[in-house]
């Protein structure tokens, strides 16, 4: 169990790293859009390929970070039931999703994506619009984001199956600790609720008159 937790550990760290940089194709996208703006603005002329790069970028920022996603837990769930059911029934739900869901269909599109991708490479597919990118380049990050969504739901379930043997702790716990915002609001609170405490309470003891 402790090598599979070391390969799990050896996951969340690819995907962190991934995730901390793939937030710069974000940018570059917005500095792309920018750049077109101004060009069609300041010399009224444009091109296809700004808008392709866009798309590009946006669609590699959201595959190559579906792992780094997963590891922070912010895919959208649907919690209404699950949220109620014991810890351990939680996690076996994850598990079963994990193996029998996740995995089988993050290998279906690998299957199926890979040859259309040596294909593109191969041809030198371009886009069907005027002054279009090659296709290719983008073709890739399906292949690279579901691989690194699958090695994350391996992970995931490598820590469920942890904590299940009692060898792990709780995969559903908190992730990060607290925000510096956070924490001023917790000071705050804690301020209010002494002072209002204090206040209901009198703990102010009344001044001793001089003997």
């Amino acid at each position: 169990m402790q090598a599979l937790l070391k390969f799990s550990r050896a996951i969340d760290g690819l995907n962190a790293f991934v995730g901390k940089y793939v937030i710069w194709l974000i940018f570059a996208a917005t500095a792309v859009s920018a750049i077109n703006a101004l060009v069609r603005k300041i010399f009224g002329v444009s091109s296809n390929a700004y808008l392709e790069a866009q798309w590009y970028l946006f669609a590699w920022s959201f595959l190559a970070a579906a792992g780094f996603t997963l590891l922070n837990r912010e895919h959208v769930r649907i919690d209404v039931v699950n949220s109620r059911l014991p810890k351990r029934v939680q996690v076996w739900i994850d598990v079963v999703g994990f193996a029998f869901f996740l995995t089988p269909l993050c290998g279906l599109v690998l299957y199926l994506s890979w040859p259309l991708v040596i294909q593109m490479y191969e041809t030198g597919e371009v886009s069907g619009n005027p002054g279009g990118l090659i296709r290719w380049p983008v073709w890739v990050a399906i292949p690279f984001g579901f691989t690194l969504l699958m090695l994350q739901g391996w992970s995931e379930l490598i820590k469920r199956i942890a904590f299940l043997r009692g060898q792990g702790p709780d995969p559903m716990g908190r992730l990060v600790e607290k925000t510096a915002e956070e924490e001023l609001v917790e000071l705050l609170r804690k301020q209010q609720e002494a002072a209002a405490a204090e206040s209901a309470a009198g703990t102010t003891p009344p001044a001793t008159p001089a003997r």
